[in-house]
């Protein structure tokens, strides 16, 4: 089947009622070195006006925007002339004719298929036949000498007033194209010239009614189109966009190897800053990990997460806040004692790896990134959540509930919530100052919050509440509550609730979101394929005074 191409050239034009020429002969070459011979037009011309169709007119040569209609094209010696409507009942209408009317827009491109050409001595065409399929309202002429001739701004809506602009146009056009007349044929030429007149008038009036019908039956399809769409369960097409090199790189990375991969999609993929030879994951992908991460230790959602590019990160802090007196009015003001150090946060790095079935990696009808995201988020979530709620710093940020500038509330008893629970847990949360008091949410394991789901306060209301609205959290005594399972049992000595604000408490900062290398010999022999995959992560309190503990103590 041969390769048919449509070719697009630029030319301009004009708003409200559209005059001008979409194209011009025997010029000067335009920016794509053709000239269009003439005569190009009119076996297309000749197709158009017996299949009783016109070319479409279009916004920007997008199919899904057609702004109007034409109501004549012909070609006379300078080129092809145009005369068209815009459907001012649409949005892009009214747009074009804005920008038509006030100049700041005023292009016209042609759409069309080539059948019969020449080339040209120095490059490029001669252009001899052309099938015309559609004429776009552009930004950018490439045929200089195709301008627009007249705007027409009467309202679309008055069909009396559009006639009205139109014939006073035609008038203006013969009586500047007509010669001067000869002495002794005055007379004949006046008669001549009105004769011509009214003759044009005639034809717009016919055309003018044609213009009236072919907006009524728009106007009359957008309304059955419309009508569709609110039809319960009617449904709009959306096209998904197409997949990025990077992603489509890193996939075939995961199952290919990197040796499989052509040139553009290897350079695509962003080397990691190891000497192992990984590759980071695009954002997608990361995102995707991070989402599975999140579902297995919550501290992130409830965290404020950065990203830096060092190794640590060096927070200020105010360790001495300012002091203030009342003085009177001549007295010395007293020195304030504000002071300042620094919070330091370094950054640790944590690794694991997957194993993957090879025959899973052959096979095209299964989502790998998937697979292989789950297995990361799963491992990489088991082991953050563990560090930023008890890590002790040790290759590992310090957690939350082992940070020993954090204050605590002791339950009065050594093993379990006390014998007034309720009354614990209220102690614990207005222990709290009021700003962060009312940022504050709730954080503990699963067992227990079993246990304070049963309690109740003083008139039998249970503390817990669940949500009554679809994407709001459980509470307890109105504040949220974050269920991580790292956090402690109820027990002798432990911390199984922390309450207060996590986001201005705890940051968390990223470095290497992800890292993989794809290692296909140490399991070959079982048939599997395994990614070793890394993060570099730092965590660490930045404001104690924001969080509170829950301590099984006596005091």
């Amino acid at each position: 089947m041969d390769r048919v191409d449509i070719e697009v050239k630029f030319a301009t034009d004009e708003a409200g009622i559209l005059t001008g020429y979409a194209s011009v002969f025997d010029g000067e070459p335009d920016s794509y070195g053709d000239v269009i011979e003439k005569g190009a037009f009119a076996k297309s011309l000749a197709e158009h006006k017996a299949a009783g169709t016109t070319p479409l007119m279009l916004w920007q040569h997008d199919p899904s925007e057609p702004i109007g209609v034409w109501l004549e094209l012909r070609e006379d010696a300078t080129g092809l002339a145009v005369t068209g409507r815009l459907i001012l009942e649409t949005r892009r209408g009214q747009e074009a004719y804005a920008l038509l009317k006030s100049g700041a827009f005023n292009g016209l491109s042609i759409g069309f298929r080539t059948r019969a050409s020449e080339r040209r001595a120095g490059g490029g065409r001669t252009l001899q036949d052309l099938e015309l399929i559609e004429i776009s309202l552009v930004s950018v002429p490439a045929a200089t000498r195709a301008r627009v001739t007249s705007v027409k701004t009467a309202q679309a809506g008055n069909p009396a007033a559009m006639g009205a602009a139109i014939k006073r146009s035609l008038i203006m056009a013969v009586e500047k194209k007509a010669p001067a007349p000869e002495a002794g044929t005055e007379g004949d030429d006046v008669e001549t010239r009105v004769a011509a007149l009214e003759e044009n008038v005639a034809g717009i009036d016919t055309r003018l009614k044609s213009v009236e019908e072919s907006v009524g039956n728009v106007a009359k399809s957008a309304e059955r189109i419309e009508q569709k769409l609110n039809r319960p369960g009617a449904s709009v097409e959306t096209k998904t966009a197409p997949e990025k090199v990077e992603a489509k790189a890193f996939v075939g990375f995961l199952r290919h190897g990197r040796e499989a991969l052509p040139a553009d999609e290897v350079k695509s993929l962003r080397v990691a800053d190891d000497t192992a030879g990984g590759y980071l994951a695009p954002d997608d992908f990361v995102a995707q990990v991070i989402k599975g991460i999140v579902e297995v230790s919550p501290v992130r959602q409830a965290a404020k997460v950065g990203a830096t590019s060092s190794g640590a990160v060096i927070l200020p802090k105010r360790t001495g806040k300012p002091t203030a007196s009342w003085v009177g009015e001549t007295e010395n003001r007293p020195e304030t004692g504000s002071t300042y150090g620094q919070v330091e946060i370094p950054v640790h790095e944590m690794a694991c790896y997957v194993d993957v079935s090879l025959r899973l990696l052959e096979d095209a009808a299964v989502n790998v990134e998937s697979e292989v995201a789950f297995d990361l988020a799963e491992e990489f979530g088991r082991l953050e959540g563990s560090a930023l709620v008890a890590g002790n710093g040790v290759k590992k940020p310090v957690g939350f509930m082992t940070d020993d500038a954090v204050a605590y509330t002791p339950t009065g008893n050594a093993s379990t919530l006390g014998t007034a629970p309720a009354d614990t847990l209220i102690t614990l949360m207005y222990a709290m100052p009021a700003f962060y008091r009312n940022a504050g949410a709730w954080m503990m394991n699963g067992n227990t919050l079993a246990a304070i789901r049963k309690l109740k306060d003083g008139q039998g209301n249970f503390l817990w509440q669940p949500s009554y609205q679809a994407g709001q959290p459980e509470t307890i005594l109105g504040r949220p509550v974050i269920e991580a399972p790292d956090m402690d049992d109820v027990g002798a000595g432990a911390e199984p609730i922390a309450f207060g604000d996590f986001a201005r408490a705890y940051r968390i900062y990223d470095h290497v979101a992800l890292s993989v290398m794809r290692d296909p010999y140490s399991q070959a022999t079982n048939g599997l394929v395994r990614f070793h995959a890394r993060r570099r992560v730092g965590g660490g309190v930045v404001l104690a005074e924001a969080l509170r503990k829950l301590r099984c103590a006596a005091s």
